[in-house]
């Protein structure tokens, strides 16, 4: 599940749901939906669920097949820290005796933060066998500022394609991003095509892809 920070996130569950006979899950009674969570269901650090009920069909008396959603606003539920690997799982409740049942360790998910990732090389033109300067900008959401600001020390591989190719070449060479997020090398200009960078992402962000710069080589 990958989050910027402004934009509300959405993602759907399925999951099966077994109950007790005399439950009626198409009752006003009766409501349920997922679940995910950081830490332990005990006592998460953080926990998330869906603005609505999940939906279910009965595949049985005593079974049903549901799907719900998370919805996620990261201005005022999430945090840094909260990247990474979260758990799953459901809640079930009744309104008039104000019975809950919570059942967590149903599966795994990661929680990202969305990447962004630029390129330029220069210059353009320029002669065939002289030094090109590509240069780019590794960022992703930061949750505690509401802003995007650069990932810092990252290896970023840099990748060229032939104007005449679709398929991108294997990694030329690999760069490291600097305190700030920012990105530069150089190579040798050889023919026309496309620079790029491409990140292979990490457990708290995902692998994100510079558009291809074009370097018309004379």
């Amino acid at each position: 599940i990958v989050v910027g920070t402004t934009n509300r996130v959405s993602t759907t569950v399925t999951y099966t749901m077994t109950h007790g006979a005399d439950i009626d899950i198409n009752s006003d009674d009766f409501d349920n939906g997922p679940i995910i969570y950081k830490g332990s269901i005990e006592a998460p650090e953080n926990l998330l669920i869906g603005d609505l009920p999940a939906t279910c069909t009965a595949t049985s008396s005593t079974k049903a097949s549901c799907k719900g959603l998370i919805d996620i606003d990261p201005r005022d539920e999430l945090i840094n820290s909260d990247a990474g690997t979260w758990s799953g799982g459901a809640l079930a409740l009744t309104y008039s005796n104000d019975d809950t049942a919570v059942q967590g360790g149903l599966a795994t998910t990661k929680l990202q933060r969305y990447s962004k990732l630029t390129v330029n090389a220069s210059p353009e033109p320029v002669k065939k066998g002289k030094t090109v300067t590509v240069t780019g900008l590794l960022s992703r959401a930061n949750w505690d500022t509401g802003k995007y600001a650069g990932y810092t020390v990252q290896p970023v591989g840099l990748q060229f394609r032939k104007k005449s190719s679709s398929t991108y070449t294997s990694t030329l060479k690999t760069v490291k991003s600097d305190s700030k997020g920012n990105l530069k090398t150089t190579t040798t200009a050889t023919v026309d095509g496309y620079f790029r960078y491409n990140f292979a992402g990490t457990s708290t962000t995902p692998a994100v892809k510079a558009t291809g710069d074009y370097v018309d080589v004379q």
